[in-house]
């Protein structure tokens, strides 16, 4: 369809449905990734079918020591708990907690809770969280902590921790502003370093960097030799990963041996985040500004679609926008606090759990949600890890 300026309103639907970083210096975003889905008869690893008992993602999802499903939950009035087909993992970056909410908007799982941390120990503010393709640790990014914490899901416990604390930096086990880190199926760590202006590919045992594109601290567009602050290098259906760059606002397509295929202007967006696939010739991102805007686009730099209503309803620098199996679209609406769905056959937000701009702890209320990814099968390293890997 045409791009438009889209008005929007809270109302039930059909189930069927920060100023731009300046080009001379790298700036620090928020955003997050997409994925297709998985049906749940079907094999991770392979896309194939299973061979009979519990599918892999079955079992990552009983990993999960889900809360009871009690009571109505905590959507915002006139949300259709239809139109999200699965739990959302929700990283509430200034509550330093990471959520997992139903669609009718009750939690079913919290980290951290009670007993989960050693003594003294604290978890940095989660600016993102994806779940690794075999659906049993979450990669929580901390950006402005410099740190990514892997967490075992049914152990509740960090794993590992890459980074120094509150300390950035580009040395060797250093990072600073750190977006997006992804686990890839043969145990490599993917990730943006947004400052030092780099994409990193760590191996485990020590961890230690085993690839770098980009040139420590030269920020401007040139992949893969520079990147300007890239913020997000989200997996493509190709095997190939889409990487978003703040400064000059571009998005490129690479492989992991450092080529590079295309590179285009997200139109009409001011600070691109996490641009990520839909399907096809047709990718999404989120434009983290206020006003911000959602859009899809093709890799001629053609808008397809946008969503960017004005007033009440206006978004206020959203990071991430994944799309869903059911041709919704997920958001994370960062600064006002909530999570929310897109129809975009009725451009009406339809989902929402937190209040518009209302920061809290309670149930329903968020403090600055700044990443979301589907639990298993839905979840987006789950869905691409027959296509991901070490080349």
């Amino acid at each position: 369809m045409a791009a438009a300026a889209l008005a929007t309103g809270l109302a039930a639907g059909s189930a069927g449905c920060s100023s731009p970083a300046p080009a001379s210096r790298p700036s620090a975003a928020k955003g997050r990734g997409a994925a297709a889905h998985l049906s749940p008869s079907a094999s991770p690893a392979t896309g194939g079918p299973a061979t009979g008992g519990p599918s892999a993602a079955d079992q990552a999802l009983s990993s999960f020591a889900l809360l009871p499903a009690e009571g109505p939950g905590y959507l915002a009035p006139g949300s259709d708990p239809r139109a999200l087909p699965g739990d959302v993992l929700i990283a509430d970056e200034d509550n330093r907690r990471l959520l997992l909410v139903d669609p009718q908007g009750r939690i079913r799982w919290q980290f951290p809770g009670p007993g989960d941390l050693p003594p003294g120990h604290v978890f940095g503010p989660p600016d993102d969280a994806f779940i690794s393709p075999d659906g049993r640790t979450i990669i929580a990014t901390q950006e402005t902590y410099d740190t990514v914490s892997l967490i075992d899901i049914a152990t509740r416990r960090i794993t590992a921790r890459y980074g120094h604390a509150d300390t950035p930096g580009s040395a060797p086990g250093f990072f600073s502003h750190p977006d997006d880190a992804m686990l890839l199926p043969g145990g490599d760590l993917l990730l943006a370093d947004i400052m030092n202006c780099r994409i990193l590919l760590l191996a485990p045992g020590p961890w230690h960097i085993i690839r770098q594109f980009g040139t420590t601290g030269s920020c401007f567009h040139g992949p893969p030799a520079h990147f300007g602050s890239p913020n997000g290098v989200f997996p493509l259906d190709d095997g190939n990963f889409l990487v978003t760059e703040i400064n000059g606002d571009w998005v490129d397509e690479i492989s992991l041996r450092g080529h590079r295929y295309w590179s285009v202007h997200p139109p009409g967006v001011a600070y691109p985040s996490d641009a990520c696939q839909v399907s096809g010739d047709r990718y999404l991102v989120a434009d983290y500004s206020d006003p911000g805007q959602v859009v899809i686009f093709d890799r001629a730099g053609h808008a397809l679609w946008r969503f960017r209503p004005a007033g009440r309803q206006a978004l206020n620098h959203p990071s991430l926008a994944l799309p869903l199996p059911n041709g919704n679209i997920l958001v994370n609406d960062d600064h006002n606090d909530r999570v929310i769905v897109i129809d975009p056959a009725t451009n009406r937000i339809v989902w929402q759990y937190g209040h518009d701009g209302v920061p809290g702890r309670g149930p329903g209320y968020l403090d600055n949600p700044d990443g979301v990814d589907m639990a298993p099968p839905g979840s987006l390293l789950m869905t691409h890890a027959a296509t991901m890997g070490r080349p």
